[in-house]
C-alpha cells in the first residue's frame, strides 16, 4: 500500500546549456554533471541553486553507448562504439581539460609511463583504453573503493582501480583486469558493483552474489575457469526443444516466477564460476563468492498483448556506510568508508523492489506505481521515478533498516526508530512532459525531456496475432514531422531540514483526530533527518547541527503522538521522549490537561513515559504543582502506582498533605497494604507527624514492614546525581528501629534490589562516616549477612572484613559507637561459621586486664571466624605491606603478647601459622616456655 501526500520535496530547476541532445548523462560527485552527445562529453559545474556553468568538452572515440562517474579516483569511464565495434575507455584528470582542443594523453591499461612522460600525465586528461575479448554491454563503478565492473554476454570482468607510484609526489591512476566471473545463459543488461557486492541483470533475471577473499571455511579453494554444469545444461536443452516443438502462433511458454533467498539462490540453475587474472593485492583478491538473491519474472500476458518493453530497469546497488574522520586527498576520501548496509533496487514498468542485502537478505519494500516505469534511481532519502510525463518521488526505509545495523540498543526503552515495514508513501507527482531518463547525484536531479509526436498504429492486430512470440511488437507510423524539442533539467531537491518542517505542519492537520496518519507521517519526517544525518559525507558547513536540532524535535513530536494514543505501541513514548532531550516537566507541559465529558482520561503512553522516568532516578524534581498532576494521573489511571510515585525523588517538592490525601482515599476504596502503610508513615515524617507514625508502624510486624520495604526500596534508599542518599525514614529507623533497618537492607540485597558495595556506602552515609571508618550499624550488617548466609556474598571478603574491624577495635581499644546488636552468644547460636569457643580463648578473655566488656565481646566474635585462619591471614597481609601494614603488625605483636602468657607451650604451637619466620617468632615462644619456672 503506497500513502500519497502533496509535499514538495522538488525546488529550483535550471536548464543545462548543453548543445546536442544528449544520449547519455550522469552525475560526478559533488559538483560535476556529464553530458555524452554524438562523439563529445561536456562537463558542467553544478553548485547550489546557481546556473549550470560549462566547465570542459572532450572527444570520444565514437557514440557513447554507457556512461559512469567514479568518485574513487574521480574518472569517467564509457563504452563508446565506433564501426559496428565497441570500447571500454577511462577518462582521468579531466578536470584539468583546459581547452577542446587541449593535448590529451592515451595509454593502454598496466602499461609503466616512462619517466619523462609522468609530468605530461599529471598536467593534462589522459585516457586509458581497457580492450576486452567480448564486448561491453553495461558498467557499475565501485562507489566506495572505485573498481569497475564490466558485464559482456556470459560473463562480468572486474577491474581493481589502482595507483602507478610514479615518485613520492606523484602517483598515476591505473586499473588491473582481477577477475572474470563466469555466468552460463545470461546476457547481462545492467551490472551494479559495491565493495564486493556484484549484482547482475538481464531482462527478467536479477542475480545478487557477494564476492570474498581469502580460503573459504578455513580451506584452500580453487577456481577454474569457465565450466558449464552438464545437468543443467541439457535440462535446459531440453526444455529448449521442447519449446521449439510447442510454441506456434497460438502458444507463448514462459518460466515461472521464482525469488531464491541466501544459499537458496544456489539453485536459480545459473552456473557461476570465478576466474582470478590479476595480482591484486591479497584483501582485495576474490577467491570464492557466497549467493545472496536470484529472482526471475515472467511476462505479463494477462492483457494477450506480450510487449518487449515488460523488462526490468534501474537495478542498483546502494551503500550506506559510516563516515571517519577524511582526508583533503581524494584518492584516501574511498579508504575511510565503513560499509554500515547494503540495498538493492530494480524495477518492472509497474512495480519496484528495494532488497536489503548485508547480513540478512530480505525483501523490505514493494513500489506499486500509479504508470508505467521508464526508469528509476534510489537515493539514501528517496526513490525517484519517471514515467511518460511525471516525476514521483517516493519514500524508502533504508535509514530505517540501517539504523538497526547501526545501534544494537534500537527498539528498546533507550532508543526506537520507526519500523522498516512501515507502508511507503509518494510525497509528490510532478508534471514533465516527455520523460525519457534520469539520473541523481548530491541533492539533484537530472531529467531528460523530449516531446515526442503522435504515434499512430498503422492497423490493428486481431488478438491471435498479437499473442504470436515471433510478431509481438505494434507497427508504429510516424508522422513527417519536423523532430520535438529536448530539454536536459536539473532540479534541486530542497534540503531535508525545509522538507521535514512542511512535513511536521502538514502533519497538523491530522492531530487533533489522533489517526495512526499523523505518526506516519511524522515518522516519515523523522527517517528524512535520520537518513541526511548518515549521509555525513553531503553535508554543508553547519547544516549538521541543524538536523540534530531538528532530529530531537522529531523524536518529541513522535512521543507526543504515542503518548495521546492507547494502541500496542503506546510503550514507543519512552524511547522517542528520551531521544528528544526533552525534560519530564517539559513533556508534561505538553500535556493536554482538559476534561472531557465530565472525565479525565490519560493514555497508556503517557503513564507509560511517567512511571518509568520516575523510576529511573532522572535527578529531575518536579515543582509542587506538576507533582501534585502526576499522582491525580496515577490517582486516574494506576492506582496501585501511587505508593510507587510518592517515593521516586522527583516527586520530593509533592505537599505532604496532598500526597496523604491519595493515599487515605486508597485506604477508603479498599486497596489497603503494608506499601501504602509505609508510605503514610513515610510522609507522616515529613509532616512532623511522630504519633501517626508511630501508629502506621506498629500496624504491621517487622517481617512484613521487611516485605513492603523489598517491594519500594526507595522508601529508604535513593540515588541523587549518581550518590547514594538515605531517605529521612531512613534516618529516623536507625534511631528507633536500627534491627528493622538492618534486616530491611538485607532483605533488598537478598533479592538483588541493592549491591554489596551500595549497601556499604549506604550505612557509611547514614551514619555520617567517611570511607574508612566503619559504623557498627555496618558491622551488624555484616554479621546479619553471615547469619543469612547470602549466596551472592563472598565469605572470604566478609570474613576479612569482619576479622580486620574486630581487630581494628580490639588494638585501639576502640568501643563501638552503638549497641551491636547481636552479641557473640547470640551469633554463635545462629551462625554456624561462629564455632564453640577454644579453652585458650576463655582463658584470655578471663584475664583481669581484659575485663571490659566492648573488648571481650569483640575477641569472642572474632574466635572461627577461625581464630587458626586469622594469624596466617595476618602474616600474609603483613608480607604485602600497604599503607595498613603498621596496623597488622601492631594487632599480630599484640595478640602473640597475650596469647603467650596465658597458653602452654603445647597449645601456643599449635596456633602459630606454619609458614612463619621463625626469628619473629622465636621470642614469644622463649616466653611461653619459661614463664613456669619465672613463677
Amino acid at each position: 500500500m503506497v500513502q500519497l501526500y502533496n509535499l514538495h520535496p522538488f525546488g529550483s530547476q535550471q536548464v543545462v546549456p548543453c548543445k546536442l541532445e544528449p544520449d547519455r548523462f550522469c552525475g560526478g560527485g559533488r559538483d560535476a554533471l556529464f553530458v555524452a552527445a554524438g562523439c563529445k562529453v561536456e562537463a558542467f559545474a553544478v553548485a547550489g541553486q546557481e546556473l549550470c556553468q560549462p566547465r570542459c568538452a572532450f572527444s570520444t572515440l565514437g557514440r557513447v553507448l554507457r556512461l559512469a562517474y567514479s568518485e574513487a579516483g574521480d574518472y569517467l569511464v564509457a563504452i563508446e562504439e565506433k564501426n559496428k565495434a565497441t570500447f571500454l575507455r577511462a577518462y582521468v584528470n579531466w578536470r584539468n581539460k583546459r581547452t577542446e582542443n587541449s593535448r590529451v594523453c592515451i595509454r593502454m591499461i598496466g602499461h609503466n609511463v616512462e619517466g619523462p612522460f609522468s609530468k605530461a600525465f599529471r598536467d593534462q586528461m589522459y585516457i586509458i583504453e581497457m580492450p576486452l575479448s567480448e564486448a561491453p554491454l553495461c558498467i557499475s563503478c565501485c562507489p566506495v573503493k572505485g573498481d569497475l565492473l564490466v558485464g559482456c554476454t556470459n560473463k562480468l570482468v572486474l577491474f581493481s582501480l589502482k595507483y602507478q607510484i610514479i615518485n613520492e609526489e606523484f602517483s598515476l591512476l591505473d586499473f588491473e583486469r582481477s577477475l572474470i566471473i563466469h555466468i552460463d545463459n545470461i546476457t547481462p543488461v545492467e551490472v551494479s558493483f559495491c565493495v564486493g557486492y556484484v549484482a547482475v541483470m538481464s531482462d527478467l533475471e536479477v542475480l545478487i552474489v557477494k564476492l570474498e577473499s581469502g580460503p573459504k571455511n578455513g580451506e584452500r579453494v580453487h577456481h577454474h575457469p569457465h565450466k558449464t554444469n552438464n545437468r543443467i545444461r541439457r535440462t535446459e536443452e531440453g526444455i529448449s526443444n521442447e519449446i521449439s516443438q510447442l510454441e506456434s502462433d497460438d502458444f507463448v511458454i514462459c518460466q515461472k516466477p521464482l525469488e531464491l533467498l541466501g544459499e537458496k539462490s544456489e539453485q536459480s540453475g545459473l552456473s557461476v564460476t570465478l576466474e582470478s587474472t590479476g595480482l591484486a593485492d591479497e584483501k582485495r583478491k576474490y577467491s570464492h563468492f557466497q549467493h545472496l538473491l536470484y529472482r526471475r519474472f515472467a511476462p505479463d500476458i494477462s492483457s494477450y498483448v506480450l510487449s518487449d518493453d515488460i523488462k526490468l530497469h534501474s537495478l542498483q546497488l546502494l551503500p550506506i556506510y559510516q563516515t571517519g574522520s577524511l582526508t583533503s586527498d581524494g584518492k584516501n576520501l574511498s579508504q575511510e568508508k565503513e560499509l554500515l548496509s547494503l540495498f538493492c533496487f530494480f524495477s518492472l514498468p509497474h512495480v519496484g523492489y528495494l532488497y536489503m542485502v548485508v547480513k540478512s537478505v530480505e525483501l523490505m519494500s514493494v513500489y506499486q506505481y500509479p504508470e508505467k516505469s521508464q526508469q528509476a534511481v534510489l537515493t539514501p532519502q528517496f526513490l525517484h521515478v519517471i514515467t511518460s510525463n511525471n516525476l514521483q518521488c517516493f519514500t524508502v526505509r533504508c535509514s530505517a533498516a540501517a539504523a538497526r545495523e547501526e545501534d544494537p540498543y534500537m527498539d528498546t526503552t533507550l532508543k526506537a526508530c520507526p519500523p522498516v515495514s512501515m507502508d511507503v508513501c509518494a510525497l509528490r507527482i510532478q508534471l514533465f512532459i516527455g520523460l525519457k531518463a534520469i539520473c541523481h547525484f548530491k541533492n539533484h536531479i537530472i531529467l531528460l525531456t523530449k516531446a515526442e509526436p503522435e504515434a499512430i498504429p498503422e492497423r490493428r492486430q486481431s488478438p491471435k496475432r498479437l499473442l504470436s512470440r515471433k510478431d509481438t511488437s505494434v507497427k508504429i507510423k510516424i508522422p513527417p514531422v519536423a523532430e520535438a524539442g529536448w530539454n536536459l533539467y536539473i532540479v534541486n531537491t530542497i534540503s531535508p531540514v525545509q522538507l521535514y518542517k512542511e512535513m511536521v505542519d502538514y502533519s497538523n492537520t491530522y492531530k487533533t483526530v489522533k489517526t495512526q496518519s499523523c505518526i506516519h507521517l511524522l515518522s516519515e519526517a523523522h527517517l528524512l533527518v535520520r537518513a541526511a544525518l548518515m549521509d555525513a559525507s553531503q553535508l554543508e558547513p553547519g547544516e549538521k547541527a541543524e538536523l540534530l536540532e531538528a532530529f530531537k524535535e522529531s523524536c518529541g513530536h513522535l512521543g507526543d503522538c504515542y503518548s495521546r494514543l492507547d494502541s500496542q505501541h503506546s510503550h514507543l513514548t519512552l524511547p522517542y521522549y528520551k531521544m528528544s532531550g526533552l525534560s519530564m516537566a517539559e513533556v508534561l507541559a505538553r500535556t493536554d490537561w482538559t476534561v472531557e465529558d465530565g472525565l479525565q482520561k490519560y493514555e497508556r503512553g503517557l503513564i507509560f513515559y511517567i512511571n518509568h522516568s520516575l523510576y529511573e532516578n532522572l535527578d529531575e524534581e518536579l515543582n509542587e504543582e506538576l507533582a501534585a498532576k502526576v499522582v491525580q494521573m496515577f490517582y486516574v489511571a494506576e492506582p496501585k502506582q501511587v505508593p510507587h510515585i510518592l517515593c521516586s525523588p522527583s516527586m520530593k517538592n509533592i505537599n505532604p498533605l496532598t500526597a496523604m490525601s491519595y493515599l487515605r482515599k486508597l485506604d477508603t476504596s479498599g486497596f489497603s497494604s503494608i506499601l501504602v502503610t509505609l508510605t503514610k508513615a513515610a510522609v507522616a515524617l515529613k509532616m512532623g507527624d511522630l504519633d501517626m507514625h508511630r501508629n502506621e508502624m506498629k500496624s504491621h510486624s517487622e517481617m512484613k514492614l521487611v516485605c513492603g520495604f523489598i517491594l519500594e526500596p526507595r522508601l529508604l534508599i535513593q540515588q541523587r546525581k549518581g550518590q547514594i542518599v538515605p531517605t529521612e525514614l531512613a534516618l529516623h529507623l536507625k534511631e528507633t528501629q536500627p534491627g528493622l533497618l538492618v534486616a530491611s537492607v538485607l532483605g533488598l540485597q537478598k533479592n538483588n534490589k541493592i549491591g554489596i558495595e551500595e549497601a556499604d556506602s549506604f550505612f557509611k552515609v547514614l551514619c555520617a562516616k567517611d570511607e574508612d571508618t566503619i559504623p557498627q550499624l555496618l558491622v551488624d550488617f555484616w554479621e546479619a549477612q553471615l547469619v543469612a548466609c547470602l549466596p551472592d556474598v563472598v565469605l572470604q571478603e566478609l570474613f576479612f572484613k569482619l576479622t580486620s574491624q574486630y581487630i581494628w577495635r580490639l588494638s585501639k581499644r576502640q568501643p563501638p559507637d552503638t549497641t551491636p546488636l547481636r552479641t557473640s552468644e547470640d551469633l554463635i547460636n545462629a551462625c554456624s561459621h561462629y564455632g564453640l569457643i577454644y579453652p585458650w580463648v576463655h582463658v584470655v578473655i578471663s584475664s583481669d586486664s581484659l575485663a571490659d566488656k566492648n573488648y571481650t565481646e569483640d575477641l569472642s566474635k572474632l574466635q572461627t571466624l577461625w581464630w587458626k585462619k586469622l594469624l596466617p591471614e595476618l602474616c600474609q597481609r603483613i608480607k604485602c605491606g600497604g599503607e595498613k601494614y603498621q596496623l597488622y603488625l601492631s594487632s599480630l605483636k599484640e595478640t602473640l603478647s597475650i596469647v603467650a602468657v596465658e597458653l602452654e607451650l603445647k597449645d601456643f604451637m599449635n596456633v602459630l601459622p606454619e609458614d612463619g619466620t621463625a626469628t619473629f617468632f622465636l621470642p614469644y615462644l622463649l616466653y611461653c616456655s619459661r614463664k613456669k619456672p619465672l613463677t
